[in-house]
């Protein structure tokens, strides 16, 4: 059971990355700054190490929360069902919490901080939210626009074991090139269309964000012959 110091440190290391969020999503990641943060909390630029031992330590966790936050949203619409249904329902719950979570999905697909440099742990925390769309790809076939990427994952997957075994564990039946080319073009179209709308670029089109998602992620199915 945690003690009222313990409960008062979780409350202040909260309130620190809730403002550090409103930096991020004001100037992105390089905006960050340990001395406004304690300035806007009230409290001196040293108290603020107390509770954050640098500004990449702050920058870090939130990236790493980022991730098992979209990670765990993303593994809730995972079902069974078509291909073609489970991708859009992977699609849903992606963009449902990032215009949900709209600065913490910024850190995430925005520009890197100068001179800051995640940790190996982040790529891992990142690979978990792309895992699910494995499975969705591995019994699909690349047709002609597509052929060129499944080759270059090959090879990907050829030159790196970790790589190899990550898709392997989440895709064990069909064709892991497929399987990680399918993937990573679901990616982009992700992160693309998403980011878009979280920073307001269809304001004025006439469109809904999710109506072109759904719209992407089906030329993806066809493109992947799902």
């Amino acid at each position: 059971m945690s003690t009222p110091r313990q409960r008062y440190r979780d409350q202040v290391r909260s309130e620190i990355k809730q403002i550090a969020l409103v930096q991020i999503g004001e100037g992105g990641a390089a905006a960050l700054s340990l001395n406004a943060v304690a300035k806007q909390l009230g409290v001196t630029g040293p108290a603020i190490y107390k509770y954050f031992r640098s500004r990449d330590d702050l920058l870090t966790e939130l990236i790493l929360e980022g991730f098992d936050e979209v990670g765990a949203a993303v593994r809730t619409a995972v079902r069974e069902g078509a291909p073609r249904e489970r991708l859009h329902a992977l699609a849903r719950a992606f963009r449902e919490w990032a215009v949900t979570n709209p600065r913490l999905f910024q850190l995430l697909a925005g520009t890197a901080s100068p001179g800051y440099q995640a940790p190996p742990e982040s790529v891992l925390r990142a690979r978990n939210v792309l895992a699910p769309l494995l499975p969705v790809f591995a019994g699909g076939r690349c047709r002609p626009g597509a052929e060129g990427l499944r080759d270059q994952m090959l090879r990907w997957l050829e030159e790196t074991p970790a790589v190899a075994e990550w898709v392997r564990a989440f895709a064990p039946q069909g064709d892991p090139a497929t399987a990680l080319a399918g993937t990573v073009m679901a990616w982009a179209q992700l992160q693309g269309v998403v980011s878009l709308e979280v920073q307001g670029q269809f304001a004025g089109m006439g469109h809904d964000g999710s109506t072109l998602l759904a719209a992407c992620m089906d030329g993806l199915a066809d493109l992947m012959d799902l």
